[in-house]
């Protein structure tokens, strides 16, 4: 039996619905309930429309009723598309010598960077690893983040890859949360194989990608196209088998130089993330695509770098998602809506802009067409503020936090206010 739940009165809500995928968003387009109520059937939206008038259909299917006493906001819980939250160990030591004038390329060839979290990734079982997902995963959840896209990367040969998936795969089992995994053992090729980047990609495809698929463990494969990591001409064959083999593809793109978005597009990868170093070139191969790009704000915080591009990405008729980048060494703080707001202010990005990279345009680069949006069907993750109007969210840079989360239907996190 189905199981209804009321909520109501709602200042605001925003339900992102009818926005276009790709190019500029005016705040104006927004579509905005107000004074609504918001009726649930078991784990998705059955309606949203005014508060007096629903009540009524609401006690019809005997609905629980959540009364909100307070102005508030409700809008869709946020989809952090690109993170990096399996991994052991800190890089603090790396933070501090960026910030004393060292390169990223610098301190990588000193044995820091990603090979330093490689080193303490594999040396972590796989209860600390699933643990250590489980408690980055809550912090997202209590930030608004109701679904996020995790990466492996850090185990760099087919054992150590298989154990970070199967964390990953561990701790979705434990969190109100949709942990959606992605191999990224095409990251750098690791110190201790000695036979290159071209055999290594190999060993990937013979023997590492096939236990993915049987084990149900990634549905999606990256990889990192870069200087230091993979060219673009050696990445190609392993993108081809990787897609070939029914994998969803996504692109580490134009982070420090160019030729990874190119790569993303030859492939028809669902978005090509970082975009740092794209020119006008990229930008415009892009926007004809149907590639999403993703402005990852966090690295180019961590980093001390510029960021994405976003503005003309938009003006361009590009589609843009916001992610948060969450990994120990360039983007350590996480919080997808501070960044996303900081983006939004040095690139000029509207409300609508922002609030549509992280809901809608992110469900798309991960092809997950049931959320993103508060609408019939969909389901219902969402977030509550108790804030009069919703432009207060992005005023406040990421520092007003919400109320209560929602997650398919239930509420898993809710602000104790008797602390």
């Amino acid at each position: 039996m189905a199981a209804y739940t009321f909520i109501g009165p709602i200042t605001q809500l925003l339900t992102m619905s009818g926005l276009p995928l790709r190019g500029p968003i005016a705040d104006s387009e927004l579509p905005l309930f107000e004074n609504c109520g918001l009726l649930l059937r078991d784990k998705q939206i059955m309606a949203i429309g005014n508060y007096a008038n629903m009540e009524e259909e609401a006690r019809q299917v005997k609905a629980t009723f959540i009364l909100l006493e307070e102005p508030c906001v409700v809008l869709p819980g946020w989809i952090d598309a690109h993170t990096h939250i399996c991994y052991a160990g800190s890089r603090a030591k790396d933070y501090a010598l960026r910030n004393s004038g060292a390169t990223y390329q610098e301190i990588a060839k000193k044995g820091g960077g990603i090979w330093d979290t490689v080193q303490k990734t594999r040396e972590a079982d796989i209860t600390a690893l699933t643990n250590g997902v489980i408690r980055r995963a809550l912090r997202h959840l209590q930030n608004g983040g109701t679904t996020i896209e995790v990466k492996s990367g850090y185990g760099l040969n087919v054992e150590e890859e298989l154990k970070m998936l199967r964390a990953i795969k561990q701790a979705n089992r434990k969190v109100p949360v949709d942990l959606i995994p992605t191999c990224l053992a095409a990251h750098i090729t690791p110190r201790d194989f000695e036979s290159g980047p071209v055999e290594y990609l190999k060993l990937l495809t013979s023997e590492l990608l096939p236990l993915v698929k049987q084990e149900g463990l990634a549905k999606r494969v990256d990889a990192f196209v870069e200087e230091g990591a993979f060219e673009p001409s050696t990445i190609r064959p392993y993108l081809k088998k990787a897609k070939d083999m029914g994998f969803q593809l996504s692109i580490h793109a134009d982070q420090f130089s160019t030729g990874g978005s190119e790569v993303a597009v030859a492939f028809g990868a669902l978005s090509a993330d970082h975009l740092e170093a794209s020119t006008d070139k990229e930008i415009k191969l892009l926007s004809e695509s149907s590639v999403i790009s993703m402005a990852l704000p966090g690295a180019s915080i961590g980093l001390g770098c510029g960021f994405t591009p976003a503005r003309k990405i938009l003006d361009a008729g590009g589609s843009l998602a916001i992610a948060s980048d969450h990994n120990p060494g360039s983007a350590p703080m996480g919080d997808l809506l501070t960044q996303a707001c900081i983006l939004g202010a040095f690139e000029k990005l509207s409300n609508a802009e922002v609030l549509a990279g992280i809901t809608f345009r992110a469900a798309a680069a991960l092809d997950l067409q049931d959320r993103g949006k508060l609408q019939q069907g969909f389901l219902a993750d969402f977030s509550i503020f108790y804030t009069p109007h919703f432009s207060e969210i992005l005023y406040h840079q990421g520092s007003l936090k919400p109320d209560r989360v929602w997650k398919n239907g239930q509420e898993v996190f809710a602000v104790d206010n008797n602390k």
